[in-house]
């Protein structure tokens, strides 16, 4: 038994299905940055029954470290409670070793996969390849009829009672359940025939040798904010930490302050934002309208300005389209107008930044001096 695996535990098992196998994951982070996990539980699931636990606490990845109020708040793991722990670059090896060649669950893979992508970037090693993920909240969404297929709604609808919610082994066995109750209503005992039947493709992460040549969007967005998110950095108060835990929320067009200066960068602009920023859209948008400017939630002839986020660089922007942040569909959008003689100009959240100075909620850089990380 690999050190971590906490075995079967008895009573527990879920339905038994033959050939249904499969490992369930379940990350806890200390902040908002994808790259910070705490703590991690892992089901091996043999022939549909639980076969083997892992579970593990962990400090995140040196520089990524600080715990997050709204974190903690969440699961309950503070910086203390880590103290003495490895830190996942240390236990990477243990945990590909748990997965070997298995195709992971998670209730909602997409965030999962991400973590071990930045993760591992933050850490600088290599990517091994091959990990992919199947979401089990999407398959609970194909099946069961509730009013939210949140874990642990999901989960008592599969018969499982989730004890305690945000609990990375909890969750894990959780989401495993859930799999293997639909795939023993649906007699599909094969996981990617599961899947397939409901039109749900994996999460994969492809093989990098560090440091990776074009990192991760929730990776190259944290680069940038100097060292907010290293605990060692004792200037950084909670209200400093960046919100990176809400996504894509547009919220509403303001009209912009008839007051503002009219010599300010942004004054009389007509903006729009594609990807993700440190700060919520809401906030960024509200920032426009403060300082004289219009903003929209999609291009269009009035456009003169389009923010990108997702850590993308002034260099990015010169790279070409196949940057996936310049695939977005905002971005096309603004392309083909510029294509047509539309003038609008595209700058980075870094840029955004600048132009608004001491308004920007969040500090760029922390206090230098710090050691080197380790």
């Amino acid at each position: 038994m690999p050190p971590g695996a906490l075995g079967s535990l008895a009573g527990l098992r879920p339905p038994r299905l033959e050939g249904l196998n499969f490992t369930a994951v379940d990350f806890e982070t200390a902040n908002g940055f994808r790259g910070s996990p705490c703590a991690i539980g892992m089901v091996r699931v043999r022939d549909g029954s639980v076969d083997e636990l892992y579970f593990k606490r962990m400090r995140p990845p040196a520089g990524f470290d600080r715990f997050d109020p709204r974190n903690v708040q969440i699961h309950g793991i503070t910086a203390e409670k880590v103290a003495a722990a490895p830190r996942f670059g240390e236990l990477f090896g243990e945990i590909a070793e748990f997965i070997g060649a298995d195709t992971l669950v998670a209730h909602n893979a997409c965030f999962d996969t991400e973590v071990f992508e930045s993760a591992l970037e933050v850490s600088g090693l290599d990517s091994p390849g091959g990990l992919r993920a199947l979401c089990s909240v999407r398959l609970a969404r194909a099946v069961y009829q509730l009013d939210s297929h949140a874990l642990p709604h999901a989960a008592k609808e599969a018969g499982f009672h989730l004890k305690h919610h945000h609990h990375a082994l909890w969750d894990a066995r959780a989401a495993a359940a859930i799999v293997v109750d639909i795939a023993e209503r649906q007699q599909l005992a094969e996981l990617n025939d599961l899947f397939s039947a409901h039109r749900i493709e994996p999460e994969e992460l492809e093989a990098w040798t560090a440091p990776r040549v074009y990192e991760s969007r929730a990776t190259r967005q944290v680069r940038s904010y100097g060292q907010l998110l290293d605990a060692r950095n004792s200037e950084v108060s909670d209200d400093m930490l960046p919100d990176l835990m809400r996504w894509q929320d547009e919220g509403r067009n303001l009209s912009p302050d008839p007051g503002a200066d009219p010599g300010h960068p942004l004054f009389g602009q007509h903006i729009v934002f594609s990807g993700n920023l440190a700060i919520p859209r809401p906030d960024a948008k509200a920032l426009a309208a403060a300082h004289g400017a219009a903003t929209s939630s999609k291009v269009t002839g009035y456009t003169t300005l389009l923010v990108i986020g997702d850590g993308v660089s002034p260099e990015d922007l010169g790279a070409g389209e196949f940057l996936p942040p310049l695939r977005a569909s905002k971005v096309q959008a603004a392309l083909k107008r510029r294509r047509n003689g539309q003038s609008i100009r595209f700058v980075t959240e870094a840029g955004y930044r600048a132009m608004l100075g001491q308004a920007w909620p969040l500090p760029a850089t922390a206090a230098p001096g710090l050691p080197p990380l380790r």
